[in-house]
């Protein structure tokens, strides 16, 4: 387990959207090179950033061309390692994107595995002996190539799945795991992954990480032993490499595949929606952190504890504010239900990552036109609104050469949901933002594997959970709140948001309120 991850905060930077350093209306690598220090500052350090690598750009650069090449949109390889250098030199890990379960459609390896005479790419990608498509219940394409046979979709029309295997064969074109075709894809990806941590990158985020070996069983036994093989070449050459998985079942991830950390999505359970986003859930909206809502900590618990309690030994389960799949909080949350519920996913154990402009409460853009494959995740991709100039600070270029169109109320007079702007504002989220970042950075019993245990965890109670000597209490409804928590001895507060009083083991917390006690 590299050290680093027990003090990181991931920033995940959608580099589109992030910062237009010479004003083509797309962000890029240089961009995300000039404001290092505000995300130092932030108190982030460690980045994620979302594929970067040459792509036509039919899913936003999740359809790969070229693994191993920076899109020109984006600048060059060398840009890149100096964004490595560079953020080294500030204290700061990168992550990129590894997208390993399909490419896109014009990389040369399904080109070359495309042609009907045999080659070494001609089972880099699944493919059948007829050109009948649809067998054996996954998407297949024919007409496309000049191969005799119809190849497997990962996703979208443009990502032929890679050829990782069957786990148990069923028709005469179908391979297994461990067949020599199979293998090879993996050392191609295990080959891709070196090329770029010898140029100094920190490890992975990994896209569909589960997705690898098709027809595996519910424990996806298969894609884990892929997976595996892959940990134990970066524990002999990359001991300090990370992984992080989009697999959000870390009983999978963490316990058998080898990864290092998990998302805390809603792929498998129903747990980390009812916190900020419900309304995918059931329909209604109950989060636990709308004041008005009728949210139950009981529903979350249910679901983490014993995700938590299986897989701590192993790694960790890692807490997002959202990420560019899915709505900001700030569809649903205003500033003081966001603050609280930053406040609670950043003392939480495990490793918490910050979708970029969530610190400041960007807004998901309802209803924006689809971009390179985003449909309805588009909203959560807009620019990054550092300040309240043209394109608020993003781009210089002329607005219909943007991206995407920044929010259409950053016009408005007073909009504050810039950098600048809240910069300068006591109690605004950014700064509530920096001072949860900075406490934590500064008390070890907040690190990724410190202690937890939960010490009320009922409906219409404060949730309460220790983080070794520290008790954190948390109360967001627009109602106050007590509990008994049975705690003999002193509490000294150390962290406040709203008032929040501990005598003689009785919790009395007012509306919107959450605090850190040093038992």
């Amino acid at each position: 387990m590299p050290d680093w991850l027990k003090d990181a905060v991931f920033y995940e930077i959608y580099p589109q959207s992030f910062y237009d350093s010479n004003g083509d209306g797309i962000g890029d690598i240089r961009g995300i090179i000039a404001k290092l220090d505000y995300i130092k500052d932030l108190g982030c350090n460690a980045l994620w950033i979302n594929p970067c690598y040459d792509s036509p750009f039919k899913d936003a650069g999740y359809d790969v061309r070229d693994y191993k090449k920076v899109a020109p949109r984006y600048g060059t390889n060398e840009d890149l390692y100096e964004l490595f250098d560079t953020a080294h030199e500030k204290g700061i890990r990168v992550l990129l994107d590894l997208v390993p379960g399909h490419t896109s459609e014009e990389h040369e390896w399904f080109r070359a595995s495309g042609k009907a005479e045999r080659n070494e790419y001609s089972d880099r990608y699944i493919w059948t002996d007829s050109w009948i498509a649809g067998i054996a219940g996954h998407p297949y394409i024919g007409g496309e190539c000049e191969r005799n046979g119809t190849y497997m979709l990962n996703f979208f029309k443009c990502q032929p799945a890679l050829n990782y295997g069957f786990k148990d064969p069923k028709y005469p074109w179908q391979m297994s795991y461990l067949d020599e075709g199979p293998v090879a894809t993996q050392e191609a990806l295990a080959d891709i992954m070196r090329f770029w941590l010898d140029h100094g990158c920190d490890g992975f985020r990994v896209d569909m990480a589960d997705s690898l070996v098709k027809d595996d069983d519910n424990d996806k036994s298969a894609t884990c032993s892929v997976w595996r093989r892959i940990r134990t070449m970066l524990d002999e050459k990359y001991p300090e490499a990370a992984l992080v998985s989009e697999w959000s079942n870390p009983y999978q991830s963490l316990n058998s595949a080898g990864f290092h950390m998990d998302f805390y999505l809603d792929h498998w359970g129903n747990g980390y929606n009812t916190l900020l986003r419900d309304y995918e859930t059931q329909g209604d909206d109950d989060s636990y952190f709308k004041k008005d809502g009728n949210g139950d900590i009981e529903r979350f618990l249910n679901d983490y504890i014993p995700k938590y309690t299986a897989t701590e030994p192993n790694g960790y389960i890692s807490f997002m504010t959202c990420n560019h799949d899915t709505p900001r909080p700030a569809r649903t949350l205003d500033e003081a239900e966001l603050k609280i519920a930053y406040a609670t996913l950043l003392t939480l154990p495990g490793v918490p990552f910050i979708y970029y402009g969530d610190e400041i409460g960007m807004k998901y853009i309802e209803n924006i036109p689809t971009k390179e494959g985003g449909y309805t995740r588009t909203g959560s991709r807009t620019p990054m609104q550092w300040d309240n100039s043209v394109n608020c600070g993003f781009s210089t270029a002329n607005a219909d050469k943007l991206y995407l169109p920044v929010d259409p109320e950053s016009s408005n007079e007073g909009y504050d949901l810039t950098v600048s702007a809240q910069s300068g504002r006591a109690g605004s989220l950014l700064n509530t933002v920096k001072k949860i970042l900075a406490f934590r950075h500064d008390h070890s019993q907040l690190e990724a594997g410190a202690g937890f245990k939960v010490l009320l965890g009922r409906k219409d109670k404060p949730f309460v959970f220790a983080r070794e000597d520290l008790l954190i209490a948390v109360n967001p409804k627009e109602t106050a709140a007590t509990g008994e928590i049975g705690l003999t001895g002193p509490a000294k507060e150390l962290f406040s948001i709203g008032r929040c009083e501990l005598n003689n083991g009785v919790l009395n917390m007012a509306p919107q309120s959450f605090a850190i006690f040093e038992m």
